[in-house]
């Protein structure tokens, strides 16, 4: 589990459940409920290889599908999803498949740019949530979120292919220091 004091108005805290039980996730939810938080959002997403991350090393592999989080020294967060579009003359999915692999090959260069300030977990969502994807960034500081947020927009695959939801930022934190943030510790 991952929490967060979050920053702006959208909500004081955010909670990331991970575990491969759906049951244990049901729980947490009922369990935050319980214990007095309104639930305000969610979103549904499971760790899984895009059909683009074939030729990865099995080390990479194992690390989108079973990620350390949160990782260490590196508490700005940020979530938000999102999904291709399917307009017409602007439809990800009848882009020919290698046309895609080369435009996110080139989004993926834009992000190792970035490597070692920023961990990035991408998880699938279609037909779970309202988008397709969820995005989680994790930094040292959060200028670090914005600046690869805006960097990533100028690549093809984002600017001509992607809608974006809402975006949550906050700090992540142990859960006593991030409920002490909201005044309930």
């Amino acid at each position: 589990m991952v929490t967060v004091a979050m920053l702006g108005h959208k909500a004081d805290l955010a909670v990331m459940g991970l575990n491969n039980d759906v049951w244990a996730l049901r729980s947490l939810q009922t369990d935050l409920v319980g214990a007095g938080l309104e639930l305000i959002d969610s979103y549904l997403s499971i760790t899984e290889l895009s059909e683009y991350a074939a030729g990865l090393p099995e080390e990479m592999k194992s690390d989108r599908l079973y990620p350390r989080l949160p990782p260490e020294g590196k508490t700005a967060w940020c979530f938000y999803p999102m999904s291709k579009r399917r307009n017409p003359g602007q439809n990800w999915y009848t882009t020919p498949f290698d046309r895609r692999k080369e435009l996110m090959y080139e989004h993926g260069t834009s992000g190792r740019k970035f490597a070692g300030r920023l961990v990035q977990l991408i998880t699938g969502s279609t037909g779970l949530d309202d988008y397709e994807w969820g995005v989680t960034l994790f930094a040292q500081h959060i200028d670090d979120l914005k600046q690869v947020v805006y960097t990533m927009r100028f690549d093809e695959a984002s600017a001509e292919y992607a809608e974006f939801g809402p975006f949550y930022t906050g700090m992540v934190a142990a859960p006593e220091d991030a409920l002490r943030s909201i005044g309930l510790r």
